[in-house]
């Protein structure tokens, strides 16, 4: 679980550059980051929005738990 230093420097990144905040989040081959990058394509603002929504509401760690943990995973 982030702490809240690195949920604002996430924020004011996704501000200024709304992919590379997604990516900081979730890595750049995820599915968030292609979105959010063809939404900034598309228009900055829409980018902006879907960045802070996925930084702030979208909790990465619920996708790695024992049981939907992917096959790359490894311990």
């Amino acid at each position: 679980m982030p702490n809240r230093c690195e949920i604002c420097c996430e924020i004011m990144i996704a501000v200024l550059l709304p992919p590379v905040g997604v990516c900081f989040r979730h890595g750049c081959c995820s599915v968030e980051f292609i979105i959010c990058l063809l939404l900034t394509i598309l228009g900055y603002i829409p980018g902006i929005v879907y960045a802070l929504y996925v930084i702030v509401f979208v909790d990465r760690e619920q996708y790695f738990d024992e049981y939907r943990r992917p096959l790359y995973a490894a311990e």
